[in-house]
């Protein structure tokens, strides 16, 4: 298959699944299986792609971001702030960074990816039981949410460290546990996703980077610009569905998703 051609159908699943509930990780790697699409340049290709999705939430959320640096940004009783998105990320980010390898050798293969798969489903499907009857008690604005809550959030980001869990699943369905709404959740799951995502890509990128040729700039564009622009529209969907319906036609599809890798690569 042509390489441009992958680029654009790699892109778009990035795009399309990087801030859903369905494991971006998981669906790169079956999405890579199915299409030969693996070695080296696939490696930093499936990386780099994620930079686009990553500017489309600085795209996105870019008042909240500037308004991170500055003094005001850094006072927890002026809404969300610097502080907020801290307690979010460093537990993930240090466990991430001394289990990297570990995860990388063992974990990403097609059987793992269905195993997370089913039991991200479980958890969110287990928090929306567990608010059943109690959503008017959740809180619905980001800019309310405790540092106590954001770290809870944030802690939760450890289970996607497990590929197919899903970054934003564990996340949405933690918000959702110590009483958050979806809505507020999306938002906070995006805007902590950025600088989490940043450090990952270019780590990664610093390790592959001498795999990479000239010849290979074009298709990491052409990913690159057709993950941005998939992920913008995703987030926004994302976003409204979140007023109407629940986490719950995400899980069935991942069992759905996690049955047919099992089939496809192992029956």
């Amino acid at each position: 298959m042509d390489q441009n051609l992958i680029a654009v159908i790699v892109g778009v699943v990035e795009g399309l699944t990087e801030f859903l509930p369905v494991s971006s990780t998981g669906h790169m790697i079956i999405v890579g299986h199915v299409l030969g699409f693996q070695g080296d340049l696939a490696n930093v290709f499936d990386v780099f792609i994620q930079l686009g999705a990553i500017l489309s939430v600085l795209v996105l959320y870019k008042q909240k971001f500037l308004h991170f640096f500055t003094k005001e940004g850094w006072r927890v009783d002026r809404g969300l702030s610097a502080w907020h998105v801290l307690a979010g990320i460093v537990p993930v980010a240090l466990i991430g960074f001394l289990t990297h390898k570990l995860i990388k050798t063992y974990l990403f293969s097609p059987f793992t990816v269905a195993i997370g798969l089913l039991l991200g489903s479980l958890l969110m499907m287990a928090a929306e039981r567990y608010i059943k009857g109690r959503e008017g008690y959740l809180l619905t604005d980001v800019d309310k949410l405790s540092l106590r809550q954001a770290a809870l959030i944030g802690a939760y980001q450890i289970f996607a460290l497990w590929p197919g869990f899903s970054r934003s699943g564990s996340t949405l369905a933690g918000a959702l546990f110590v009483g958050v709404n979806r809505k507020a959740a999306a938002d906070f799951s995006f805007i902590i996703a950025v600088p989490l995502m940043f450090m990952a890509c270019i780590y990664d990128l610093l390790k592959n980077m001498g795999s990479l040729h000239s010849g290979d700039i074009a298709i990491l564009a052409i990913g690159f610009v057709v993950a941005f622009i998939v992920a913008y529209f995703s987030i926004v969907w994302f976003l409204k569905f979140m007023h109407k319906y629940t986490l719950t036609s995400f899980a069935y599809y991942r069992i759905f998703l996690a049955a047919f890798t099992i089939w496809y690569f192992y029956l």
